[in-house]
This record gives C-alpha cells, sequence and structure tokens, in this order.
C-alpha cells in the first residue's frame, strides 16, 4: 500500500493519495493506513508519524528527514568523514564574518527546501553577497570549486543504479538538468560513485539522487536529493518508477 504517487501506475499497489487531514480519508483507506505493516511513499507528512508507530516505510525515514536540508546533509557529511567542500553555516549577525572564512567568489545557496538548481548562487563580490543576505537566514556558504561538470548517482536499495556527468550551460555555474545541463554517460570514475553508495548506504538512504564533484582528481559529496529528477535516467532508457516497483515484487527494497 502507498500513499505517494509514485506507484499509482501499478495496478500491484494500492496507492490512497495524500490528503491533508486524516478524517478526509474513507474509512476504509484509514484502515489500511492503521492496519499496513509496511507502506511505501508515505510522504514527508506522515513519515516520521509512521514509523513512530513501528511499521515499516519506503523510502527510509532517513530520507524524509534529510530530504532538502542542507544543513543537516552537511553535517551528516562531517560526521561521517565523508569529503565534502568547505562549507560553514553562519546564523544571524554571525554573517557578518562571512569573508573571514572565506574569499571571493564562493557558493551561497538557500539552506533548506530549495530543489532543481533554484536558491543556489556564485557569490562574487560584497554586494552580491548583501543581495543574498536580504533573502537568506542562515547563511550556507561553500567553497567554490571551479568545475564546469558534476556526477549525479542514483542509489537505489544501497546499489548503484545509475551515474552520469551533469554539464552546466556557458554562461551558468549550475549543472542542474532542470537549468540547462546536459547529461553524459561515459567516463564517469568509479571513485565518484563508490563515495555516492558509501554516503548512501552510512545514512541509510536507499532511494536517493546523490551528488558528487570531481575536482584536482577527487570526488567530493555536494548534497542529495530524494526527490531527484528523471530526465538523466530516461536518456538512458531507465523508467524508475517501473524499476522500483519491479524489486518491491521481487522483495529486493
Amino acid at each position: 500500500m502507498a500513499i505517494g504517487v509514485r506507484l499509482a501506475r501499478f495496478p500491484e499497489f494500492t496507492t490512497l493519495g495524500l490528503r491533508p487531514n486524516l478524517e478526509d480519508y474513507p474509512p476504509e483507506h484509514l484502515e489500511l493506513i492503521q492496519n499496513a505493516r509496511r507502506i511505501f511513499y508515505p510522504t514527508d507528512a506522515f513519515a516520521l508519524q509512521l514509523s513512530a508507530m513501528g511499521k515499516g516505510i519506503y523510502p527510509s525515514l532517513e530520507c524524509h528527514l534529510l530530504e532538502g536540508d542542507k544543513i543537516k546533509q552537511t553535517t551528516l557529511f562531517n560526521l561521517l568523514g565523508l569529503d565534502h567542500p568547505r562549507t560553514r553555516v553562519f546564523y544571524g549577525k554571525q554573517a557578518q564574518a562571512i569573508t573571514d572564512y572565506f574569499s571571493f567568489p564562493f557558493v551561497a545557496k538557500k539552506a533548506r527546501g530549495s530543489a532543481l538548481g533554484k536558491g543556489v548562487y556564485l557569490v562574487r563580490n560584497q554586494a552580491e553577497l548583501n543581495a543574498y543576505l536580504l533573502d537568506n537566514s542562515p547563511a550556507y556558504i561553500q567553497e567554490y570549486l571551479p568545475i564546469k561538470r558534476d556526477i549525479r548517482v542514483i542509489v537505489l536499495g544501497f546499489e548503484p543504479l545509475l551515474a552520469y556527468w551533469r554539464w552546466s550551460q556557458p554562461e551558468d555555474f549550475r549543472t542542474n538538468v532542470a537549468r540547462g545541463g546536459q547529461v553524459d554517460f561515459e567516463g564517469v570514475p568509479d571513485s565518484a560513485v563508490e563515495l555516492a553508495v558509501e554516503a548512501a548506504r552510512s545514512a541509510n538512504l536507499n532511494e536517493v539522487g546523490v551528488d558528487v564533484a570531481f575536482w584536482q582528481g577527487k570526488p567530493y559529496l555536494l548534497e542529495f536529493n530524494v526527490k531527484f529528477g528523471h530526465h538523466g535516467p530516461g536518456l538512458a532508457g531507465i523508467d524508475i518508477p517501473g524499476v522500483i516497483a519491479q524489486r518491491i515484487i521481487a522483495g529486493e527494497l
């Protein structure tokens, strides 16, 4: 049984859909939720509560709790001892000290809730930093790696499903496909895939897209997205929901 709609086109799964209030579900659907031993795609609205009730959920609770929060992800990478670009978070008046720690240019990001390349800025001077700080608190500041491409590794069930380069547009440092980035499947370094899988396994992330920068011969974790895009896999002929459904049915997820 599923709440989110990722598996809705597969008749093997009963998909209820997300409703803002439990009372909006008909009694038979509420009974399904209460009696289910495992629930697929519980959504952020229900994942923690269902897990607290002792129910199995997929994706994992960690996927839901860490999705979209760059501060938590950076803390996790550092605690795990995994390579990550130098990053600091500045709260309130601490932002006045940003340039004591970072020289221009550097990367500034919206700390929570950003995706698809939105809320990511290359800050080249004080005026651009001031503009960023007007709308962003806390400030999430990261060293700039002068790369034109990064690597997306899709990890499913703690195993790599697909890895590919994402090339930025000439006028943009961001590589997100949603921002016009181009996909290239050739020559992805094994070390980048291994780092992404290590991060997923260490953090119990069983369905995730991990972004890795490759700089001076070494991979660095950038961030991960549970709600990753499907354009790259589609170009490789991979139907992500189809693969997931097959593996769940086979007992592999």
